[in-house]
Order: structure tokens, then C-alpha cells, then sequence
């Protein structure tokens, strides 16, 4: 089976073409027109997904020498994400099943995150844990097998991507904020202060709102004046001990309670070297493997849709199951 994935959920514009679990071609355009905003722009987004959609579907084709009537199975985020960036991608994909009279599989974003660990060469087995976290999703599943999990617990407020690209902002760096703050942590005192780890009574649930609203605090009533280099680098290593923290006590209550041997990290934070490391750290001690996905697979792209659409497809998820599309009732 030869699938066509399309991404255009949030900033991050990609075609991706995998052969049953083999990645033919990822592409991803990166909208870097949001930076000087400080944050994503809805309209912007959406109207650079038009212009780049077409012009990469060809480029993919080109680069795998395939022709579109080759394609077995089409593929699109349906949700969540931005409505407008959403709709793009979505009509995109539909449009083009309908003309080469293919299959059209809306996928949930979330899922194609949770199965991006299939198209890199480590695979978990099943059961496993997985921890999703982004700019816009922080949740922890149990996944039983392709399309049977169990959501255990999920964010309240902010997701952590969310909460390092605020604290970003609030120490002066460029938009994403989650690469930089990891940057000046490496030259930074992680015990420098003490930011809270967020205490919920549901065992598997995250905030991060808290700790965010801690560092503004922290930085109004120390650094009026401003701040220098040092101090910076302190707090951005300080705020990350914190959000690992959180993220990886949840992770060992679930490995515990559900005795797996692997627990996958997936998502655009996965990318982060320190909590990868810190999580390694406390799973080997229960015997447990962390995986994670390559990088390219940790930002959003359309090999993972690819992938999520396929196996909805073999399990007939997507006609079994209601999803969320761009769309209103």
C-alpha cells in the first residue's frame, strides 16, 4: 500500500509518502513568517498552506518518481488544530481523492503523533505508554495495539510546548520559544530556583499554567530592571528541571501501574535532549525502554498522517469511529 499523508494542522505545511511502513518522502515546510509575530497567525497559516500544498505534492512525486495514479490511499488531518489551516489541507486531500478516484482517510492529529514511533526503526511492542507532548497537546495513553488505547490523563490549562514558548517569551527569545529555552538551559544552574511541579488529584492529569505564571513572578519581583545572560540561562534550566519533572513522575506511575516494557515519547517537545535524557534515567531503573521518534517524525508531518490513515484503514477505524473534521455540523 502506497499512502499519501497531508499535515496542515498548525504551521508546519508536509506531504508525506510512505510504503506500508517504509517512508518514501517527508516533506515539511516550516513557516517561519510567524516568528516576528511571537506566535502563530491563523490567516497567514492557512493562506501559505495553499500556496505551498501543490508545489510539494509535485516535488514528493518527483522525488519517489511516482505517478499520482500509483497512490493506493489518501490521507489528511481532520483535527485538531487551526479551523482555517485545517480546512486547506482537508479540502486539498479530498479534492485530489475524489479526481484519482482513491480512498480518503480524515486522520486525528493526535494518533498520527502516537504512531510516528512505526516509521522509525526501534518499535515498541504492545502494550505501551505513550507520553504526547507539543505546543498544543500534552496527554499520556495506554495503547493496547493500533487503535485501541485508553487516554489516562491529559493537560487542564497549557500544554507543555505552550508553557516553554510563554516562558520563552518572557525571557526575550525568538518564537518557537521550546529550542531556545533548551539552548540556555545548557549553560544554565537547573537548581538555581525552584518552580512547582503541579500536584492534581487525577493521578495521570498535567498543568503547566502554574509554572509558567511562577517564572513571571519570579522575573517581576527579582528582575525589574532587566536581565542579564546568566540569570536567563539559570531560569530557563530551572524551568525545564520543573516540566520534565512533571512529565516524567506521570510516565513512571503509568509504567509501574500497567507493568510495559517500552514507553515511546512522541510530539514536537520529544525533540527535547534533557527530557529524554531524564526519562531514560528513571525507566531503566524499571526495566522499561524509552523510544522516541526521529526528529523530522517529532514536528508534525505527513508521514505520520500517512501512517495513522493507512492503519485506519486495514482496521476500519475511519468508518467505524466519528472523527473530528474541519467542519461544523
Amino acid at each position: 500500500m502506497i499512502t499519501l499523508g497531508i499535515e496542515t494542522s498548525c504551521d508546519e505545511t508536509s506531504i508525506g509518502i510512505i510504503e506500508n511502513d517504509r517512508i518514501l518522502v517527508n516533506l515539511i515546510y516550516t513557516q517561519e513568517q510567524h516568528n516576528k509575530f511571537g506566535g502563530v497567525v491563523p490567516e497567514i497559516a492557512s493562506r501559505a498552506h495553499l500556496q505551498n500544498l501543490l508545489p510539494l505534492l509535485k516535488q514528493a512525486l518527483t522525488e519517489t518518481r511516482l505517478d499520482s495514479r500509483e497512490l493506493d490511499l489518501i490521507a489528511a488531518t481532520a483535527g485538531p488544530g487551526l479551523i482555517g489551516a485545517l480546512i486547506v489541507g482537508y479540502c486539498f486531500g479530498r479534492g485530489l481523492s475524489f479526481s484519482l478516484r482513491k480512498n480518503f482517510i480524515p486522520v486525528n492529529h493526535v494518533h498520527g503523533h502516537l504512531f510516528s514511533i512505526f516509521l522509525s526503526e526501534q518499535k515498541p511492542r504492545f502494550p505501551f505508554v505513550a507520553l504526547l507532548v507539543s505546543g498544543g497537546n500534552t496527554a499520556l495513553y495506554l495503547i493496547k495495539d493500533f487503535y485501541e488505547m485508553e487516554l489516562l490523563g491529559s493537560t487542564v490549562d497549557d500544554a507543555a510546548g505552550e508553557a516553554f514558548d510563554k516562558v520563552g517569551k518572557l525571557l526575550g527569545l525568538n518564537y518557537p520559544g521550546g529550542s531556545e529555552i533548551e539552548k540556555l538551559a545548557l549553560l544554565g544552574d537547573e537548581n538555581f530556583t525552584d518552580f512547582p511541579v503541579a500536584n492534581l488529584a487525577e493521578k495521570y492529569n498535567f498543568s503547566f499554567s502554574g509554572v509558567k505564571t511562577s517564572v513571571l513572578r519570579f522575573i517581576q519581583k527579582n528582575y525589574s530592571e532587566g536581565m542579564d545572560d546568566i540569570s536567563k540561562q539559570n531560569i530557563a534550566a530551572s524551568f525545564q528541571r520543573a516540566v520534565s519533572e512533571a512529565l516524567v513522575q506521570k510516565v513512571d506511575l503509568a509504567v509501574r501501574e500497567f507493568k510495559v516494557r517500552d514507553a515511546v515519547l512522541v510530539g514536537g517537545v520529544a525533540a527535547n535532549n534533557y527530557l529524554r535524557e531524564k526519562l531514560r534515567e528513571s525507566l531503566k531503573v524499571k526495566s522499561c525502554n524509552l523510544l522516541y521518534p526521529d526528529l523530522s517524525l517529532c514536528m508534525d508531518n505527513g508521514a505520520m498522517i500517512a501512517f495513522a490513515g493507512l492503519k485506519s484503514y486495514e482496521s476500519n477505524y475511519y468508518q467505524t469511529n466519528p472523527i473530528t473534521h474541519p467542519f461544523p455540523n
